[in-house]
């Protein structure tokens, strides 16, 4: 028996801490979960089971589902919500908060959190439950982005119930519980700096530099570098965003995470057909949130960050650090593309940026699948990505630049095909794939949710019997947009 598997505990063995219940009560409220009926298990994942040390056997489901269920918390758990405010489309709203999220402690510096588990204080005029349709969407996506290497929030386990959840149409109650290195947002600190609060605000910055930028901890100048740090980690994780095609939907900032983790998955979708303008979300009328804006309200977010933390140190310093946000989001940008289109120059070349600059332009005409494309190239399957284009002329004009590039490439064309394939997966969970995960849920059947999961969390290979899924969007289920509720 190896050392792992020396310390894997069984669920009733798992012990939590609960650090930020030093803080005043202002900061969060106790919270008491309202557990589901008839609560049978969905899924849950091995992966992430093993980030708690956690060891789950068939034997281990009704205590698994006691747990997601809060029928069972576990040792010196005090389930509590947090409060925040946040920018929501653009607009303050001083008070928001955990309305159907509750945190049960942290295990392996893993914060856990339930759900759909019941009213909070913060739940406003919320019912604090969460449907089967958007759990399952939180699952998958959560472990989705994991296996793409996005930074992300994890996700352990999800059930369904028996009981009755009206959103647009009455569905069944249902619990994910879900992993973060850390559930503060910009809203935590908007929430106090909007109070006044500075000693808050300090504390609040300590415990986030505790927690994510320990290496912080006796530098001078701490909350400058923190702030710097988390602007650095948000450049890079909008850079993925971008590269992999994925749009949030709603990018308020109680939505943003200090520790530069995709959070809160509702409305969001990987891109089907490529268009740069895409709205994912139904509700955001004005485009705010679209695929081409991610980076910009990203700049947004920050510069209202950087407004809290001119309680602490220089705000001009910080804003003149932001004003770089947009190159050094672009510097990152371009070295995943570069790695996507096999092309081995320096980040300093004027052709690489060129060449995926009109990369764009050209996706932005032909109409094609996005994701489809970066796997035939990474073939060189040519005559395939030309035939998807609708419009085949901007295509074969910009592989005809491709090509050149690609001939100063000082490996073979194997071995770039092989490093092109370690960056482009031949799948991303696309909503129509989800959506038909739903649908067999709906009806208890949940073969097609741990399937994906399969596919999720191992992106870069062929699953055998999913092969339809490596393909373009069903014309009908293209771009389609979604509900906050999603």
């Amino acid at each position: 028996m190896n050392k792992t598997q020396e310390t894997l505990k069984t669920i009733d063995e798992l012990e939590v801490s609960n650090d930020y219940l030093d803080f005043h009560s202002r900061y969060y409220s106790y919270s008491k979960i309202d557990s589901l009926p008839n609560a049978r298990l969905v899924s849950y994942s091995d992966d992430v089971a093993k980030l708690l040390n956690l060891k789950i056997t068939t034997s281990d489901h009704e205590s698994l589902i006691k747990l997601v269920n809060g029928q069972n918390l576990l040792k010196n758990s005090k389930p509590y919500s947090m409060v925040y405010a946040g920018h929501q489309f653009g607009h303050f709203v001083p008070q928001l908060g955990d309305g159907r999220a509750i945190n049960l402690g942290c295990v392996n510096d893993w914060h856990l959190q339930l759900k759909g588990a019941g009213l909070t204080k913060y739940s406003r005029q919320g019912d604090g439950k969460a449907v089967l349709r958007s759990s399952i969407r939180e699952y998958l996506m959560s472990e989705a982005m994991y296996g793409l290497n996005i930074p992300t929030t994890r996700a352990l386990a999800i059930i369904n119930s028996d009981e009755s959840v009206y959103r647009e149409e009455l569905e069944t109650a249902s619990i994910v519980l879900r992993l973060s290195k850390s559930w503060v947002r910009f809203g935590t600190f908007e929430y106090f700096y909007q109070s006044q609060d500075k000693q808050s605000l300090q504390e609040l910055a300590d415990f986030v530099i505790a927690e994510n930028y320990s290496h912080l901890k006796d530098e001078e100048n701490k909350y400058e570098k923190l702030f710097f740090e988390i602007v650095d980690k948000t450049a890079y994780l909008m850079a993925m965003w971008q590269a992999y095609g994925f749009m949030h939907g709603v990018m308020n900032t109680d939505n943003m995470s200090v520790a530069g983790f995709t959070i809160d998955y509702g409305p969001y979708a990987f891109m089907d057909n490529f268009d740069v303008n895409n709205i994912c979300n139904h509700t955001d009328y004005e485009g705010r949130y679209s695929y081409a804006n991610q980076p910009h309200v990203a700049q947004w977010n920050l510069d209202s960050l950087a407004t809290c933390f001119s309680a602490l140190c220089d705000e001009k310093k910080l804003l003149e650090y932001l004003d770089g946000f947009l190159h050094m989001q672009d510097n990152e940008y371009l070295k995943i593309m570069q790695k996507k289109l096999g092309l081995s120059y320096e980040l300093s070349a004027d052709s690489n940026r060129e060449l995926v600059s009109k990369l764009i332009g050209m996706l932005n005409t032909v109409t094609i699948d996005y994701t489809l494309f970066f796997n035939h190239l990474s073939h060189f399957e040519y005559k395939e990505i030309i035939n998807l284009c609708i419009f085949k002329k901007p295509m074969e004009e910009w592989l005809e630049d491709y090509k050149k590039l690609l001939e100063n490439e000082p490996l073979s064309n194997d071995e770039v095909s092989l490093q092109m394939q370690k960056a482009n997966p031949k799948y991303v969970l696309k909503n129509y794939m989800i959506q038909e995960a739903i649908d067999k849920a709906q009806n208890d059947d949940f073969t097609l949710v741990n399937d994906l999961l399969k596919i999720a969390q191992n992106p870069y290979k062929v699953h055998e019997g999913y092969e339809r899924y490596m393909y373009s969007t069903p014309q009908e289920f293209s771009n389609i947009q979604l509900s906050c509720s999603s």
